[in-house]
């Protein structure tokens, strides 16, 4: 029996050393590229408004977007693959990529992120919402397409980073949803 379990954990840490889905290495390489958009997002609102609702959104999604990629560049890191770098200016740098633009479903263009930068007040609130909300909503996509790949996202980390991810993506969407519609019907004005 003794045999038994130590050949259980030999194999356990061969699968644990094994070389991690190249998939789920594209995957998290380009969610912490994701993230830090959205970090970039997230950036404008002391300046852009004054909205409480916003500012609460902001820090949440500031919080568990800079944790995500905490996680996401540990697990690279551990398995001895290229690790996205962010920079302060919340620009993601890919080793390898450099002067190359990655953009992911939701993603926003050069052009939409000026737009959002120079839009102030309930202009802002509204555009920074639409975009933010289409950018959670390309995360969802990612995470599906990731699971839609024959053994990829099996990993037990990628797995349940990918799903934490994804009920924690369909969440914000919803409550950015509710304050969009209060702006819509005339809520408080920033």
């Amino acid at each position: 029996m003794k045999f038994l379990v130590v050949i259980g954990l030999v194999a356990r840490t061969m699968a644990a050393q094994a070389a991690p889905d190249t998939n789920d290495v594209a995957f998290m390489q380009g969610m912490i590229s994701h993230h830090a958009q959205a970090l970039a997002m997230v950036a404008l609102i002391p300046t852009h408004t004054t909205r409480p609702e916003i500012q609460l959104i902001g820090q949440r999604i500031k919080i568990s977007q800079q944790d995500e990629i905490a996680l996401m560049q540990h697990w690279l890191h551990d398995h001895n693959e290229p690790v996205t770098q962010v920079d302060s200016n919340h620009v993601a740098h890919m080793p390898g990529m450099e002067g190359m633009t990655m953009m992911m479903p939701g993603m926003l263009t050069p052009e939409q992120m000026t737009q959002l930068a120079q839009a102030n007040g309930q202009g802002f609130d509204t555009l920074f919402l639409k975009d933010m909300i289409g950018h959670h909503e390309g995360a969802i996509t990612m995470v599906k397409d990731l699971f839609a790949i024959p053994g990829a996202g099996q990993a037990p980390e990628v797995f349940t980073f990918a799903s934490g991810a994804d009920a924690d993506q369909r969440a914000e969407i919803l409550r950015m949803r509710s304050v969009l519609n209060a702006i819509s019907n005339g809520g408080s004005k920033s």
